[in-house]
């Protein structure tokens, strides 16, 4: 649901599939409060780590010069949810690009922004489809497997 967006602005940022959210948000809450942080701090951090999500997602061609490999930016992310070929698999880190230097996966082109949003293949318009649509690709992929 969330690569999906066609027209990238902050609202793209809100755009998540419930079960996605939940996944990632134990991913990244479980190891913290096992490490003995306190869960009032630890939650603390949700409103800012939100309104840096709504930021990156915003509808503006900002890089922050020469910070832009330092820092996440709107346009750092925005090539990640590009659908130009190039862009494809690029620029995962949610705060620091160092992340991505470090793995291979770091894309700014200097002088282009990216324009084409969305995914390559079909999405369902309605809500509900969208919300169904992740079971039934898989239930998809389930029927291609050859069991030879």
């Amino acid at each position: 649901m969330h690569h999906s967006s066609e027209d990238l602005d902050w609202l793209g940022s809100l755009r998540v599939h419930p079960v996605n959210d939940l996944v990632n948000k134990m991913a990244q809450v479980t190891p913290v409060l096992l490490m003995g942080f306190n869960p009032l701090v630890t939650l603390s951090t949700a409103p800012i780590l939100t309104l840096y999500a709504i930021f990156i997602h915003a509808n503006v061609n900002w890089d922050f010069g020469p910070l832009r490999s330092v820092i996440a930016t709107p346009v750092f992310h925005r090539w990640h949810h590009s659908r130009d070929r190039e862009a494809w698999d690029k620029n995962f880190a949610g705060l620091l690009p160092l992340w991505d230097i470090l793995f291979g996966t770091y894309y700014m082109p200097k002088g282009r922004y990216p324009e084409n949003f969305g995914i390559c293949e079909p999405m369902p318009k309605g809500y509900l489809g969208q919300l169904w649509e992740p079971f039934a690709w898989i239930l998809r992929r389930g029927k291609k497997v050859d069991p030879t």
